[in-house]
């Protein structure tokens, strides 16, 4: 298990787990980063990532991609 930030560009990837504070997790959990759900990171640039998940494109910063579990 690692954060999503260190996945390699243009992998699929499972989400094990989204953790944060409350607030967060259900931030990350309206933009469809769920447990079990398929993920794939288009690019990413100083941390910042671009991300495909549940057929939308979503730019997420480093430090919510950190709390993000694959």
């Amino acid at each position: 298990m690692m954060p999503l930030v260190f996945a390699n560009p243009g992998e699929t990837q499972v989400i094990v787990k989204v953790g944060g504070a409350p607030d967060v997790r259900q931030h990350l959990e309206d933009m469809g980063f769920h447990p079990g759900q398929q993920v794939i990171v288009i690019s990413s640039r100083s941390g910042n990532l671009i991300v495909k998940v549940k057929e939308s494109r979503v730019a997420i910063s480093e430090e919510l991609a950190r709390r993000i579990m694959i």
